[in-house]
């Protein structure tokens, strides 16, 4: 497990180029617990195939989510769950031409 740390100003102000390095470390994460996001932000993920998701508290244990998560996917997951899960679907779009 990595811990990573961002440089500069972190405050909520709105400042949207401080979210780029932060939404380029999550590549390859299908699921962010977040104490707390903003719409742009939670957009942004979501675009990239990352799905966030609001811890009840920030006193949560990381286990403890973990474990529900688990028990979660061992179990009946929700709609939401098992299409974030599912493997992209590639198109043209997602083609290069030349």
């Amino acid at each position: 497990m990595d811990t990573l740390t961002f440089k500069g100003e972190l405050k909520e102000d709105g400042n949207e180029d401080k979210l780029v390095p932060k939404i380029e470390a999550l590549a390859g994460c299908t699921i962010v617990y977040v104490s707390a996001i903003g719409g742009s932000a939670a957009a942004r993920l979501i675009r990239k195939r990352v799905t966030p998701i609001k811890a009840k508290s920030e006193e949560e244990e990381i286990a403890e989510v973990l474990n529900k998560l688990v028990l979660t996917l061992q179990g009946n997951p929700p709609p939401w769950l098992r299409k974030a899960l599912q493997p992209p679907v590639h198109d043209f779009d997602d083609l290069e031409t030349g």
